[in-house]
């Protein structure tokens, strides 16, 4: 499964993504961890603004209802795994340009173990207080880009000079998609799907 690789990237990343090149999961193996993966800032999330409750630096903690946590969530898993999904397809699109022939699988799979570092921030939702989860979100991002970087010219055979100016793209299409993702949250929070406090 494709978890078995997650220490090796944690510990020796270089070493890690030519073991994953060398033995190239099935797309049944990358979706099922996209999709566990991802339920980690969902629940965790779900926990912290019900039970915790978050702390703004502001006064008192802010809790949400019950059946308001449950659909933000519910929004939440379905957001990030449309994310996914076209990020990965942007990845197998884009490389034609740059003389790579992934499949589809591959893309998904570059996207699977980039990510996990951002969705393992997730854990530290449970520890709700902004300034902590701002740190730790960008330790995450930082990781996220450097598995990004060192796993691009080896997963997408793409030459270390063109590699540097693909990861770029990916990067940037990645932030166009966060800030789609925000812009659709706000439209929903404006037709009355707005966060309802206890």
């Amino acid at each position: 499964m494709i978890l078995n690789h997650l220490m090796g990237l944690y510990t020796h990343p270089k070493e890690e993504w030519h073991t994953i090149e060398k033995n190239h999961e099935a797309l049944k193996s990358s979706l099922s961890h996209i999709l566990l993966i991802t339920l980690i800032p969902v629940i965790c999330t779900f926990i912290a603004t019900t039970y915790i409750g978050w702390d703004l630096g502001i006064g008192e903690r802010h809790f949400l209802t019950v059946r308001s946590a449950f659909f933000m969530s519910l929004s939440m898993y379905v957001g990030l795994l449309a994310g996914t999904f076209i990020l990965a397809y942007l990845i197998f699109w884009m490389a034609k340009t740059f003389d790579a022939k992934p499949t589809y699988t591959q893309s998904l799979e570059l996207v699977a173990y980039t990510a996990t570092p951002l969705f393992m921030v997730g854990f530290a939702t449970l520890f709700p207080v902004l300034w902590f989860i701002m740190i730790i979100g960008l330790i995450g991002l930082a990781y996220s880009v450097y598995l990004l970087f060192t796993g691009v010219p080896i997963i997408m055979n793409i030459h270390e000079d063109k590699s540097i100016v693909y990861t770029l793209s990916v990067l940037t299409a990645g932030f166009i998609l966060l800030s789609a993702l925000m812009g659709t949250s706000a439209i929903l929070w404006s037709w009355g799907l707005a966060p309802v406090y206890q």
